[in-house]
């Protein structure tokens, strides 16, 4: 028997919602097992300039119940793209929006690694499923 096309996305997700949703069950449909790399506290305060409002822990929680997701775990704080090497997906689906990390992904693929494929995903609503904006409509509320 073959083995399993494994997808790897990476994020914060922080309070889940259908975009997050969305982004899950678009990747899944590159391959058999769905991967999430859930960002770390540490990583989400340097890259984003602030702390998630839900811990890394509680937002692993979060996504490991998730439908279609196969897989869940904390990402890496010294080396972010260690989680590639042990979790050797076939394919990475990146967030249509997503940018850290994502410029040198190939890069590094080819010369650290092996290269696959990188997928951009399709938006979900995002003038209405994007954390940032839930966030901030949440605090006018």
């Amino acid at each position: 028997m073959p083995d399993k096309t494994r997808v790897m996305v990476f994020g914060t997700f922080d309070g889940l919602h259908e975009g997050h949703r969305n982004l899950f069950a678009q990747a899944k449909t590159h391959g058999d097992t769905l991967i999430v790399i859930v960002a770390r506290d540490t990583t989400v305060q340097k890259v984003k300039g602030k702390k998630p409002i839900f811990n890394e822990n509680n937002r692993l929680a979060a996504v490991k119940h998730q439908q279609g997701v196969d897989g869940a775990y904390l990402g890496n704080t010294d080396d972010v793209y260690r989680v590639i090497i042990v979790h050797a997906p076939e394919v990475i689906c990146l967030g249509y929006d997503q940018k850290t990390f994502t410029d040198s992904l190939a890069n590094w693929l080819s010369a650290q690694y092996r290269p696959i494929p990188i997928i951009r995903l399709q938006p979900y609503k995002p003038d209405i499923y994007k954390s940032s904006l839930l966030t901030k409509k949440e605090q006018q509320e």
